[in-house]
């Protein structure tokens, strides 16, 4: 007699199973998922840098956009005049907010920046007696310095100065110096030049009329 239970050992299939269900699983999928949350991070990590204007290249490129000297003497506007140096740490730290802070009074200042390492500013170094680094001159319409400001500022006080430029009026907190860099100015280390003196001629009074 032949015995039809199924043997308990032998697999069934299931007929009911999603034939999809493996596709679900799919681990190309969860590998371009994974590729496309990196890339994600990574540019929002790109974004946060660069909007972080604190090193070295931001003060190079805000002196590529600066107003020149001789432009802003002669245009008409007030200016804010800035000694400072790739090097000096104070310039780096103010970097950021003076990069924001010139976007916003572009339309009504002059942004002029000096390099203290190029011989060239040595006149205006020895005129605004620079011996530290950043070196804040304010100038009128008229391109006369109404006032200085030494070394780092908080950006409260940067503010409250250029309005006062715009406007006109009395500039608050310009002599408290804050953090500055040292400077070992060219007015130390250039060489002194000595004048010339012509050896005076002797006459000889026997000379005369002769």
């Amino acid at each position: 007699m032949t015995n039809d239970t199924p043997n308990p050992t032998t697999p069934v299939s299931n007929t009911n199973l999603d034939p999809d269900l493996g596709n679900k699983f799919n681990p190309k999928k969860i590998t371009n998922i994974l590729i496309a949350l990196a890339a994600i991070v990574l540019t929002v990590s790109l974004f946060f840098a660069l909007r972080t204007p604190n090193n070295t290249s931001s003060l190079a490129a805000q002196a590529e956009v600066a107003t020149p000297l001789e432009v802003a003497l002669t245009n008409g506007k007030p200016t804010l005049m800035e000694f400072y140096a790739d090097w000096c740490t104070s310039c780096q730290a103010m970097a950021g907010d003076l990069a924001e802070l010139k976007e916003e009074y572009k339309e009504n200042l002059n942004f002029v920046m000096l390099n203290v390492d190029n011989g060239k500013w040595l006149p205006e170094m020895v005129t605004y007696k620079v011996d530290g680094i950043p070196l804040f001159v304010f100038l009128d319409q008229q391109g006369q310095a109404i006032a200085q400001s030494l070394g780092e500022q908080p950006r409260s006080i940067l503010t409250a100065q250029l309005d006062a430029l715009v406007t006109a009026q009395p500039l608050p907190e310009t002599n408290p110096v804050g953090r500055t860099s040292e400077l070992e100015t060219a007015l130390e280390t250039a060489p002194v030049t000595k004048p010339v003196t012509k050896p005076q001629k002797v006459i000889d009074p026997r000379t005369h009329g002769s």
